[in-house]
């Protein structure tokens, strides 16, 4: 573990620098996209830096509401301390703050969405990357597999041998990048987003078996609760824009 490094005689925590390396690589890949469409490539990093804003907003309302017994003691810290961030809040906060963002530069369509597949799907592994190098506590239950391991130390230590659920996360989310990619130019407007929720909510339901996180509802944790939205939701996405321009009869077949 290497929760915190030299660099030039300032410590710096790897999380962090993972989470920035993160939105680094989630820009080049959306500017790249941007592109493609013939949108101005200096819009991505207005879109990013909507994103950050209103990601980092969302991530900690939603551990605030998520663990409210633990911060209303010190509310004031809970706001503006150094941890208390969760993914999915992340993600909704980023998710309407480009959403806004792109009613003002009037690109609020399809096209934005399925641009920005990749580069979330990307940007999450990557994330996950600093998750298992600091060893801030995301890690699973206790396993005897070959490759579970210990952080000692870590950001949040533990000498129990664990699953080490980031490197799966890392794994499946940087397959689902690099097909999102693939598939770009494939389908239909919209049901690349759609594809990219299924990725998304399937992963994180999984992986949530495999965690520490508690149950709180019919045996599964709030992260599978949203998964399961997300699920639901990309998957109604990607058949319904299937369905929409899915060739009707021998001349649409033939054209």
């Amino acid at each position: 573990m290497q929760p915190e490094i030299d660099l030039l005689g300032l410590p710096v925590k790897t999380f962090g620098l993972c989470f920035a390396i993160a939105f680094l690589a989630a820009g080049a890949v959306l500017t790249r996209r941007f592109r493609e469409l013939r949108w101005p490539g200096d819009q991505a990093t207005e879109a990013l830096l909507a994103a950050l804003v209103g990601g980092l907003v969302g991530a900690r309302a939603y551990w605030l509401i998520d663990n409210w017994s633990e911060a209303q003691g010190d509310l004031v810290g809970s706001l503006f301390g150094g941890s208390g961030l969760t993914w999915y809040g992340g993600a909704l906060g980023g998710a309407l703050a480009v959403l806004a963002w792109a009613r003002w530069r009037d690109h609020l369509n399809a096209r934005l969405l399925d641009a920005a597949a990749p580069a979330l799907a990307l940007g999450y592994a990557i994330g996950r990357v600093g998750c298992q190098v600091s060893g801030d506590g995301d890690y699973g239950r206790a396993s005897d597999l070959p490759w579970a391991m210990a952080y000692p130390d870590g950001v949040v230590p533990t000498d129990e041998v664990v699953q080490p659920t980031p490197i799966y996360e890392t794994l499946s989310m940087g397959l689902a990048a690099l097909v999102l990619w693939q598939l770009r130019d494939r389908l239909p407007a919209g049901a690349l987003f759609g594809l990219y929720l299924v990725f998304a909510g399937v992963e994180r339901f999984v992986v949530e078996f495999w965690r520490r996180n508690p149950d709180v509802d019919l045996g599964l944790t709030t992260a599978q609760v949203t998964s399961l939205g997300m699920l639901v939701v990309g998957t109604a996405l990607v058949v319904w824009r299937l369905r929409v321009h899915r060739p009707q009869g021998p001349r649409a077949a033939a054209s």
